[in-house]
């Protein structure tokens, strides 16, 4: 997301806009609405630093690692969820303890394409929907303090009011699992790859040559209570709401991740989660 303000525009007027800007939810002390201004965007790239970097280990570029902010050329062109702790005294920037980048298919069209390109070939997903409006999600993270249910619901309410102000028809993304040895993972991949598969019009796959194997363990073997147990918070989450998973995992040597591709159709998602947020996003909205 670049800067609603001209270059050389006064602080004064970008906390203006700042104050206009919409809080898309709020539970209790916790809010969330986009970015509106540079400072913002530069406060969660520091957050998605200490995440990344200091906490999961991520080697990234020399640039990121000396400025302590986690920083690529898809941050001026994505909007950015924030999650803001409104008990912490000081500005909106301090208060952020967790973000998501968000990327319209319009936008991406108009720049460099989706981030997920460099990892799995979804172009043929992509084309066999030239009617429907994609929405890529990524680069989450959540301060530890801050990994609970209700900042989990603030960003998938977040999520969830942008798509429908943008017409959005199917979410997708990278999720991560820690870690750089898909054997580690064998039982949630496998139960992944047997339950969950992204299939006809939604099928996708890792591209050819990152293509790692998610049929680890044959499908008898696999206890799913577990395997779901198993699962990072975020992608239980998604399939909570009726996502699919594409064909591979992919190693992310960077990142020190494990990453599957997560398809999730507007009109799959599980109805008593849009009653429970809202049909308009009504249910946590301000």
């Amino acid at each position: 997301m670049r800067d609603t303000l001209p270059a050389g525009a006064s602080r004064p007027a970008l906390e203006m806009i700042q104050e206009e800007t919409a809080i898309l939810g709020r539970i209790g002390d916790l809010e969330t609405r986009l970015a509106c201004t540079s400072a913002e965007i530069e406060a969660a790239q520091a957050v998605r630093f200490n995440v990344f970097a200091k906490e999961m280990g991520a080697v990234l570029p020399p640039d990121s690692m000396r400025r302590g902010r986690d920083i690529d050329a898809f941050d001026a062109v994505c909007d950015h969820l924030l999650v803001f702790d409104r008990t912490i005294v000081g500005s909106s920037e301090d208060q952020i303890v967790g973000t998501y980048r968000l990327l319209r298919q319009d936008v991406a069209r108009a720049n460099d394409g989706f981030y997920s390109t460099s990892e799995f070939a979804i172009d043929d997903m992509l084309a066999r929907h030239p009617e429907k409006r994609f929405l890529e999600l990524g680069r989450s993270c959540v301060l530890p303090q801050y990994r609970t249910r209700r900042t989990v619901e603030l960003l998938w309410q977040g999520n969830w009011a942008y798509s429908l102000e943008h017409g959005i028809d199917v979410m997708f993304g990278c999720a991560s699992m820690p870690g750089i040895r898909p054997e580690a993972h064998a039982l949630p991949l496998s139960f992944l790859y047997h339950n969950r598969l992204a299939t006809g019009e939604w099928s996708v796959s890792a591209r050819p040559e990152l293509y790692n194997n998610m049929d680890l363990m044959p499908k008898e073997a696999v206890d799913a209570r577990s395997a779901i147990s198993a699962l990072p918070p975020l992608l239980k989450g998604y399939l909570r709401l009726g996502a699919v998973i594409g064909d591979g995992a992919v190693i992310d040597h960077a990142f020190g991740t494990t990453d599957v591709m997560v398809v999730l159709p507007i009109s799959k998602i599980d109805k008593r989660y849009l009653n429970h947020y809202g049909a308009d996003a009504s249910r946590f909205a301000s």
